[in-house]
């Protein structure tokens, strides 16, 4: 699913979707001092280790031609690794795993390629309940990317001894869905839009109708009134996780 998925909508991806360095040190901490990573759904390559030597995965050629580092790309999925049991001192996969389609399968392959394994991932409770959602596009809450295992069942999958809150900065560089939480005139931008996968997958007139409601709502004040106390907060809690066995 994530080739197709990512062949649609990734091509202005490595524009919107930065590596916050908020969250970088997070995922660096958690990959600690591993020399060889496997970056599993690896995309454009965003929190990927400079002082480790890395291998890419990733099925979708529109993603692989925006990195622009040299780490060696291997075109596979992430249920069929084609590396021996242990190849690697850590396997790192970053708001991907909602897009396997056989999320078990995939997280078992980065537990026997590596002895670290490092998963980012949101739990689907917290993430649903954003204002985004709840105010203007509850249809996201329904589709498949949103209904993603708990970060629980991914402990339990990798044998995972630590599940970390990653907060949602204010100024959060990375454009996925709940980035622009305190400025929401972001959302009313096609191209940032793009590259969330939870609005880039309804129908385009779908979220054309509901993003002329939030601009209507934040003219007249509206947005304000229901969503102000937001304004006073550097970050939140958007529902990301990481998983981290070490």
């Amino acid at each position: 699913m994530r080739r197709a998925v990512y062949d649609g909508i990734g091509r202005v991806y490595a524009r919107h979707r930065r590596p916050d360095p908020r969250i970088a040190v997070q995922i660096a901490r958690a990959l600690g001092d591993a020399r060889t990573v496997v970056d599993v759904g690896a995309g454009t390559g965003s929190y990927e280790p400079v002082d480790a030597r890395v291998v890419a995965v990733d099925p979708s050629p529109v993603m692989v031609a925006q990195r622009t580092d040299r780490a060696p790309v291997v075109r596979a999925v992430a249920e069929h690794l084609p590396f021996g049991d242990g190849a690697f001192d850590a396997a790192m996969a970053v708001l991907t795993i909602h897009h396997w389609s056989d999320v078990a399968g995939g997280l078992c392959e980065m537990a026997r390629t590596a002895r670290r394994v490092v998963v980012l991932t949101f739990d689907p409770v917290v993430h649903s309940s954003f204002w985004l959602f709840t105010d203007y596009l509850p249809e996201v809450n329904s589709l498949p990317v949103a209904r993603v295992v708990g970060p629980d069942v991914v402990a339990d999958t990798i044998g995972a001894a630590r599940v970390e809150v990653v907060p949602v900065p204010a100024d959060c560089v990375d454009g996925f869905n709940w980035a622009y939480w305190r400025r929401p005139e972001a959302y009313l931008d096609p191209e940032v839009r793009a590259c969330m996968s939870g609005l880039a997958l309804l129908p385009p007139g779908l979220v054309d109708e509901r993003m002329a409601r939030l601009a209507s709502d934040l003219r007249d004040g509206s947005w304000h009134e229901r969503h102000g106390d937001l304004l006073g907060l550097d970050a939140v809690d958007g529902g990301l996780r990481l998983v981290v066995r070490d």
